[in-house]
Order: structure tokens, then C-alpha cells, then sequence
């Protein structure tokens, strides 16, 4: 059986049904491509009591995983929740194809945790990803929800330092004449090193941020919304 587990947002969020799961297990992998973890491996390790394999796109998009979920039960633990990245329901409708019990076990993501910074979960619009090769197709998903007044998350690829993001956004808001306005920083949402920011993109990139963060571009603010933002500004 294959087992697709959420890790949540901290090393220690893991369920208590995943963790059932994983001590059970005969292998037990690790997703290391769609996010920067904000955890080391060892710490997992540590929390579970057993080894952990790293999965990499390749080995993933192979479906490798799924040949030994034909001879015993098999774990693969991804950050947030498993089904956020088309490639993990990529991986479950091969496992159904193949005639492979699957069980997804769910748990919070950065999806739940944006929700702290006080903007409403149901203003926000379509999600848009900024890629670490000079892309700007995520411009027009911040377009098409600025013109619905719907907010943006902006989640940034693997391997882009703070200072590159900040600066592709300054660039790609001019090259489009959008109006930049005030926008929010999420850093390592769910861990104890959390950080939120809300100010001025020329005031954001002067500070200093870990991965994995996130931005969101705020459309119209409720009053509410825009009462918890300002305990944010920097």
C-alpha cells in the first residue's frame, strides 16, 4: 500500500495517524523538490524513530515509489499537505491505475497558515507560482485577481534567495504597469521562526528572510483585514 503523508508545517506537526503509519512502514521517503523544507531531515528521522529515503523529482515522476508499494507498505511524506503539487495526484491516479491501495493522510499547509495575516481566506484568488527561470506568466493570474478585487499568493520555486523574488516582483509590476502598492511577506509560516511582514516592496527588500516564504498581493481590504495587516508593518 502506498501512503501519502502530510507533514503539516513544522517538524513536529505530523499526526498522530501518520505517525501510526510511518512505524509501520517498510520504506519510507521524503519529497524534497516542490519546497524548501524549513526542517532538516534528521529531525524527522528523530521524530519517527526510522530512516528516511529521499525522493527526487526523477525518482517521483517515475513512479518508482509505486513498484515497491507492490511489495509492502510504503510512505512518502511531503510538506504541508501531499495534495497541493499536481504531482503528488499525478502519483495517486498512476497508484489507482496500477491497482495500488492508496490513503491519503491530510494536514495543514501554507494554504491554511496565510490565513494569520488577517486577509480573508475566501477573497483570495487563483494561486500563482513564481519560477526560478525568468518567467512572467504569474502576472496575469495577479492581473485577472486584481480585476476581480481578490488577493494574490505568489508561492516562489525552490532555490530563489529572498532578494531575487523581491526584485523580480519590483521589475515585473513596472514591465506590466500594475500599481505596487503595499504587499505581504509569509516566512516560514507554522515553525517557531514565523515571521509576517506588510510594507513598501523598497522597505521588504531590505530585510532578511528564510525559506520557504511566500508573498501576497493584497487587492481591496476590509476594514478588518486591513486592522490586523497594520500590526504587520514594517
Amino acid at each position: 500500500m502506498l501512503y501519502l503523508i502530510g507533514l503539516g508545517l513544522n517538524h513536529q506537526s505530523i499526526s498522530k495517524q501518520g505517525l501510526e503509519i510511518v512505524k509501520r512502514c517498510k520504506k519510507i521517503y521524503l519529497e524534497n523538490y516542490t519546497v524548501e523544507l524549513p526542517y532538516s531531515q534528521g529531525a524527522i528521522e528523530e521524530l519517527i524513530g526510522k530512516k528516511i529515503f529521499i525522493a527526487d523529482r526523477e525518482f517521483t515522476e517515475g513512479f518508482e515509489i509505486i513498484d515497491e508499494a507492490v511489495r509492502g507498505d510504503v510512505a512518502l511524506l511531503v510538506y504541508g499537505s501531499p495534495l497541493t503539487a499536481t504531482t503528488h495526484i499525478t502519483l495517486l491516479e498512476e497508484a489507482k491505475k496500477s491497482r495500488i491501495k492508496v490513503k491519503v493522510i491530510y494536514n495543514a499547509s501554507v494554504f491554511d497558515a496565510v490565513a494569520e495575516t488577517g486577509l480573508q481566506l475566501y477573497k483570495f484568488g487563483k494561486i500563482a507560482s513564481m519560477p526560478k527561470f525568468d518567467a512572467e506568466s504569474y502576472m496575469e493570474v495577479v492581473k485577472a485577481n486584481l480585476g476581480i478585487k481578490a488577493h494574490t499568493l505568489i508561492l516562489i520555486d525552490i532555490g530563489m534567495n529572498f532578494n531575487t523574488a523581491v526584485g523580480r516582483l519590483a521589475k515585473d509590476f513596472l514591465k506590466f504597469n500594475v500599481k505596487l502598492d503595499k504587499i505581504v511577506v509569509c516566512s516560514r509560516l507554522g515553525t517557531d521562526g514565523s515571521k509576517i511582514y506588510y510594507g513598501a516592496v523598497d522597505d521588504l527588500g531590505k530585510l532578511e528572510i528564510r525559506a520557504p516564504f511566500c508573498f501576497i498581493i493584497p487587492s481591496n481590504l476590509h476594514f478588518l483585514e486591513k486592522e490586523v495587516l497594520e500590526k504587520f508593518k514594517i
